[in-house]
């Protein structure tokens, strides 16, 4: 006999067909109207339990905090994602275990600009890939392209620095980058939304990217329902202590209850 319990979402599933991180990273969801520099925050929440032929667990949860106001966009996430079974000697395996976190800080170059300069840090720590973490500081040049009422599209691009820790050998190293995103948002009505995140970060020894895609339903003023897509991709990886290879490309599929305070 099988149980699937999903609590808290009410549909809250998250399917991860390699390993990387998930997050979400750089400003997104920023209404151009909602100037009044008041903090907002959102918390997504995603479970998954199964019992019977299959024991398993899935965690997904996220908190996101933004401001806007007439001369700076500033945005913090959190990120964390686990998920664990048990095989049939009875031992819990761990197929994912991440952590994201990042801010970011855009400075408007005067009142009503589309211009900014911006400030960008992450930290990642995922235990299943090549490194036990990757950190980047980037700071450049960035630019708001409104398409018409309900669109608007964010392009940044700057240089940076990354460092991270090998998983195999205990080795950090530092580098130069050139960081460039590029960030789409579509208001498709009063009730639901489309963003679609692309970023780079090009190295000398690694390049990573990403891309998000999410599409968010209103449920009502506070609860929202966001099915997200997230596609992560390291163009280096090393052979780990116990043989396996990390896949270079892992992507993430997620639907998640989310709460705005």
């Amino acid at each position: 006999m099988r149980l699937t319990i999903i609590g808290l979402a009410l549909l809250g599933y998250s399917g991860v067909a390699s390993s990387s991180t998930f997050m979400f990273d750089d400003i997104q969801d920023v209404d151009p109207a909602k100037q009044d520099g008041k903090w907002r925050a959102t918390a997504e929440l995603g479970v998954l339990l199964r019992s019977g032929n299959t024991d398993s667990r899935s965690w997904k949860g996220k908190l996101d905090i933004q401001r806007d106001t007439e001369y700076w966009r500033n945005r913090a996430v959190f990120d964390y994602y686990l998920q664990e079974r048990k095989n049939f000697e009875g031992e819990t395996v761990t197929d994912a275990d991440r952590l994201f976190i990042s801010g970011q800080g855009n400075r408007k170059f005067n009142l009503g600009s589309h211009s900014s300069i911006f400030l960008y840090g992450s930290y990642e720590d995922d235990a299943l890939n090549s490194f036990e973490y990757q950190s980047t500081v980037a700071a450049g040049y960035g630019a708001r392209v409104e398409l018409n009422e309900s669109m608007f599209t964010d392009f940044e691009i700057g240089p940076g620095y990354a460092y991270d820790k090998r998983r195999n050998t205990g080795e950090t190293d530092g580098s130069f980058i050139v960081r460039a995103a590029a960030n789409y948002d579509w208001q498709i009505s009063e009730t639901a939304r489309f963003t679609q995140l692309v970023s780079t970060e090009v190295g000398n020894d690694n390049t990573r990217s990403r891309a998000v895609s999410a599409l968010t339903s209103n449920l009502n003023s506070r609860l929202a329902l966001r099915l997200t897509l997230t596609l992560t991709h390291n163009s280096t990886v090393y052979e780990q202590a116990n043989g396996r290879i990390p896949e270079k490309l892992d992507t993430e599929t997620a639907v998640t209850l989310v709460y705005t305070f």
